[in-house]
């Protein structure tokens, strides 16, 4: 069979090499599933054409000197953004390659955008320092008081950077008996965020730690970035636990340096913050009790010279005098008292006497031994009075000085 051929202007094409023809629908979907299988990956570049759509999603190209790629950020990320994309700013952006196959072109699916430059990550610091300033999460009032005496502390840093090697030597130095507890994370690069955020919010789960270092040594303000994301300053601020910032050189601050309970220019400083120096507290512990001894020897050697001056006053010096002086005083008083009672039992016996005479004229008795006599009912004692008070045959009982008569009464005479 004779090959057919195409006949161009430079080679020439053989009709049998194809061995499939594709419809546009289908090429376009093979490429698609070509460049989705790229893996998630970072792009630097520049951003021009950008449009913020009513909808909230962000449309704009990224581009270098020889080329440029198309990206879209769907609004559920974009209204994240610790800061404000605008044209011309240099930026580092995460996101996958997706085809639209509609218009058969692909794009940048963009998960997250950094500034890539040094001003464009200070602009971004800025804004969200004024953001959380103006939500509150630097007031003093939520700042917690850090515990004099913490018998546990978490640690969140690198297992392998300088910081915990640092904190563990001051620590061990100032107050071994203090126990460390470290939560390893990555203190800097994709996903450093996350990873310190959640460890923050393990240690307050645990809840078995007094307070929390957060930090790592110093760096550039990229290196820095995981300190001054959103997610971990939101998770500082929630924590129960107090936290103690602890990022970079006592030039650099963070976000989480503001937000932070207390705030620690290096790791060492933060280890030095919490952990009080044990022999600093044994001086001092010794200078009180020095202190207290020598204050209780001053008072004891006063109460001393007190008790001298008291023994030798005249009181003490001549007991048996003041006890002699007493004893007459005491006779003196005595006699009085006697003769004073003495006369007042005679005026008594006078009084009674007395009134002993007037009892004795006015009794019944006397009345009787002058010839009177008292004439009672039998049946009642009622002492009768008046005639009409008894009846004909009604039995009387009549009294005399010495004796008495029972009888019946035979006449009543008005």
């Amino acid at each position: 069979m004779k090959e057919m051929v195409f006949e161009g202007e430079n080679s020439l094409f053989p009709l049998a090499s194809a061995s499939k023809i594709y419809t546009v629908s289908e090429l376009t979907r093979e490429i698609k599933l070509t460049l989705e299988e790229f893996p998630l990956m970072w792009v630097e570049g520049e951003i021009s054409n950008l449009k913020k759509h009513s909808s909230g999603h962000l449309y704009f190209s990224l581009k270098d000197a020889e080329a440029q790629i198309s990206c879209v950020m769907w609004r559920g990320r974009s209204q994240h953004l610790i800061f404000q994309p605008q044209d011309g700013m240099k930026v580092r952006v995460l996101g996958t390659l997706n085809v639209y196959e509609r218009q058969g072109r692909y794009q940048l699916d963009i998960l997250r955008i950094l500034p890539a430059g040094e001003g464009e990550l200070q602009v971004a610091f800025e804004a969200l320092k004024r953001r959380l300033e103006r939500e509150g999460l630097f007031s003093s009032g939520h700042k917690k008081q850090l515990p004099r005496f913490p018998d546990k502390i978490g640690i969140i840093t690198s297992p392998t950077g300088a910081a915990i090697h640092d904190i563990v030597s001051v620590v061990g130095r100032r107050f071994p008996s203090v126990q460390l507890i470290l939560r390893p994370v990555r203190v800097q690069g994709e996903g450093a965020a996350e990873e310190i955020a959640q460890a923050i919010n393990e240690f307050n789960e645990y809840g078995k730690v007094d307070v929390i270092i957060v930090g790592r040594g110093g760096g550039s303000l990229e290196d820095l970035w995981p300190f001054n994301e959103e997610i971990v300053a939101r998770a500082i601020f929630n924590s129960n636990i107090p936290i103690v910032s602890a990022v970079g050189h006592e030039i650099d601050f963070s976000i989480s340096d503001f937000v932070a309970d207390a705030r620690a220019p290096t790791p060492s400083a933060a280890a030095e913050l919490v952990v009080k120096d044990g022999q600093e507290l044994l001086q001092t512990i010794s200078h009180w009790k020095n202190q207290m001894i020598r204050s209780l020897s001053e008072r004891i050697s006063l109460y001393w010279e007190r008790l001298d001056a008291i023994k030798r006053s005249y009181g003490l010096r001549w007991p048996g005098e003041r006890i002699r002086e007493y004893s007459l005083r005491l006779d003196d008083l005595s006699r009085n008292l006697e003769t004073i009672i003495s006369h007042r039992i005679e005026d008594l016996k006078s009084s009674v006497t007395r009134l002993n005479g007037k009892l004795q004229a006015l009794s019944p008795e006397a009345v009787l031994r002058r010839g009177y006599s008292i004439t009672t009912r039998t049946q009642d004692g009622h002492v009768v009075t008046s005639s009409s008070e008894i009846l004909e045959k009604e039995k009387v009982r009549i009294k005399f000085f010495k004796g008495s008569v029972r009888g019946v009464v035979e006449e009543i005479e008005e």
